[in-house]
């Protein structure tokens, strides 16, 4: 029961009720994703926004589309990048088709960093309890749910 729009006493219909429970299961999901993902990082002495950076450079690409993947501006993934740089994970090389573009690039050691930080991050994943089939099913509600960027 819930106090309605005339002050009367109501039972939400199911849409509603469910709604906010989806809503609610889906914030609390992403408070566990981005805990787990910042003690892992810590293990590997990352902070959760290179782990995050490094988790999604799986191939070459420019600061914009990282930065995209990271959901963030590129001056900020510019930052992350900077400290990755440093470290010797990854560089910064000529984009093969546009001159005025940078490719982003695993170095060898950054490879190995990002193996083991996926390895780290599948155990004790949030998303652990799901098959297979069941995160394909999750991954397909939530990109529908979202539909596409505006």
């Amino acid at each position: 029961m819930w106090l309605g729009r005339l002050g009367t006493m109501t039972t939400p219909g199911p849409g509603i009720c469910n709604e906010r429970r989806v809503c609610g299961l889906v914030n609390d999901l992403s408070r566990r994703i981005s805990d787990h993902v910042r003690e892992r990082a810590g293990r590997l002495g990352l902070t959760a926004p290179q782990a995050t950076a490094l988790r999604e450079l799986d191939e070459p690409m420019t600061m914009r589309q990282l930065a995209g993947r990271m959901g963030c501006e590129p001056s900020n993934a510019t930052f992350v990048i900077d400290k990755l740089e440093a470290q010797g994970l990854m560089e910064r090389r000529p984009h093969p088709t546009d001159r005025r573009a940078k490719q982003l690039v695993l170095t060898e050691q950054g490879t190995a960093m990002r193996n083991d930080l996926m390895t780290l991050l599948e155990e004790g994943s949030p998303l652990g309890g799901l098959t297979a089939e069941e995160r394909d099913a999750l991954y397909g509600l939530l990109e529908r749910a979202l539909g596409p960027e505006e």
